[in-house]
């Protein structure tokens, strides 16, 4: 096992990790940002080490200055959390060039699951269905328009690079597909450095359904069982549950069993997710992330499992500490992701945190690096925390989360608690009839 760790991240998702390794004797290292040295991370952390200025790119994603971090303080391991460097291949591969580990999938599983196309040819191949759509990527207006034709309108172009929704249009005839053509390859080119595009057909109200899994050195890989995440707002997630409200156990059993099967077959190492659309009794494929996900929570509330404590275990050589019978998947949980932006226009609010009362009770976990007197800084992720609820049933699920809605406080700034709290009230929330574009349409009526 490690001896110390090095967290090449920040917020909660490093405050997670720190606990993490604490919990397994791990000693941790902090990196950290001029602009987050009271981080609640930092302060915690064994050692610390400030690696540059503000902006990310000078600092959270500097690799030398994390590198150097790394071999400054003895770390042998490093756990990239998620955004940042946590899937970028180019990083995973200096790890390993320098003798330490990624707490993280191999290199090139990072850079097969980052390219789309490159993740829809190889799942296909593993018999994992997809969205019609292109077989590679699409490089002129010409051949999206013959695509388009032959699979039906509304078409998805996507950035084959993309993510968190950047580079995504969605053209409804073909005379707005030469625009959103255009603009999707712009986007992804100022997004992502990259301007390849690919079609899929546009599925009008699926659900996001995504399965948890995990795999060793050993060639062992297991399911966490699904989550729901059809809860967004312009491609981004605002809560997720588990398990899905929607799925049959049939239904469950089959699409876990092909995604373990699928990733058994890549020889696939550490935590995984592969995300679908599910419509019409059907899923389709998306995409997969190769790191933990800011929604696992819910997984370890429903199974009593610590996936960044298996995440920390496989990518030291250990075997799976669960083999798939072992897994018992129990009562149900939801999560609020916590936002500093307005609850109306979702602007940013950044500033000064005056007061911080989180929840408690039983079944009741708060994920946050919050504390009164901290200053939330303007130049990241605005995402300060999130509300996970545990219940032995969706509707005590339901009800706990309202209470604790009501009792979190968070002053001084701006937060999404007032849209969540007025989520979780709505008759179709309440009642699980909701799609990927429900979100959108009920702020529509509000406004």
């Amino acid at each position: 096992m490690f001896e110390k760790v090095l967290i090449a991240n920040r917020g909660e998702i490093a405050l997670r990790i720190h606990r993490a390794c604490r919990e397994m004797g791990i000693c941790t290292v902090a990196i950290h940002s001029t602009a987050d040295s009271e981080a609640m991370h930092v302060r915690l952390a064994d050692e610390s080490v400030c690696i540059g200025p503000p902006a990310a790119r000078d600092s959270y994603l500097n690799i030398p200055s994390i590198m150097a971090a790394a071999e400054l303080t003895g770390a042998r391991a490093i756990h990239p959390g998620y955004g940042f460097l946590s899937e970028n291949a180019e990083f995973a591969r200096i790890v390993e060039a320098h003798g330490l580990t990624l707490i993280g999938p191999k290199a090139q599983h990072i850079e097969m699951m980052g390219d789309k196309v490159a993740a829809r040819q190889a799942l296909d191949q593993l018999g994992i269905p997809l969205v019609p759509g292109s077989e590679g990527i699409v490089d002129s207006f010409h051949t999206a328009q013959r695509i388009a034709g032959e699979i039906g309108y509304p078409v998805l172009v996507k950035a084959v690079a993309g993510g968190g929704g950047r580079g995504m249009r969605v053209a409804s005839s073909a005379n707005e597909l030469e625009l959103e053509f255009a603009v999707a390859r712009r986007e992804a080119s100022e997004a992502f450095g990259n301007d390849q595009v690919y079609i899929e057909k546009y599925l009008p109200n699926p659900r996001h359904i995504e399965l948890q899994i995990m795999a060793d050195s050993t060639g062992d890989v297991v399911h966490f069982g699904e989550r729901d995440c059809s809860i967004q707002r312009r491609h981004q997630k605002i809560l997720e549950e588990a398990p899905s409200p929607l799925l049959s156990e049939e239904l469950r059993a089959d699409i876990c069993l092909r995604a373990v099967s699928a990733v058994q077959k890549l020889g696939y190492l550490g935590a995984g997710t592969l995300e679908f659309l599910f419509q019409d009794g059907e899923f389709y494929f998306i995409e997969m992330n190769t790191r933990i996900q800011v929604e696992h929570p819910v997984t370890e509330m429903i199974t009593d499992i610590d996936l960044v404590c298996e995440q920390i275990r496989v990518a030291a050589g250990e075997p799976l500490s669960h083999c798939q019978e072992d897994i018992r998947f129990k009562g149900h949980a939801i999560e609020c992701r916590i936002n500093a932006e307005s609850p109306v226009d979702f602007s940013p609010a950044p500033g000064q945190v005056t007061e911080y009362h989180p929840p408690g009770g039983g079944g009741v976990r708060v994920d946050s690096a919050l504390y009164a007197g901290y200053r939330v800084p303007p130049f990241y992720d605005s995402m300060i925390g999130k509300l996970i609820v545990y219940g032995l049933s969706r509707d005590e699920c339901l009800m706990r989360l309202k209470r604790s809605l009501e009792e979190f406080v968070i002053g001084g700034i701006e937060t999404t608690l007032p849209l969540h709290r007025r989520l979780v009230s709505e008759p179709d929330f309440i009642s699980a009839n909701y799609d990927i574009h429900w979100l959108e349409r009920l702020m529509k009526e509000w406004n």
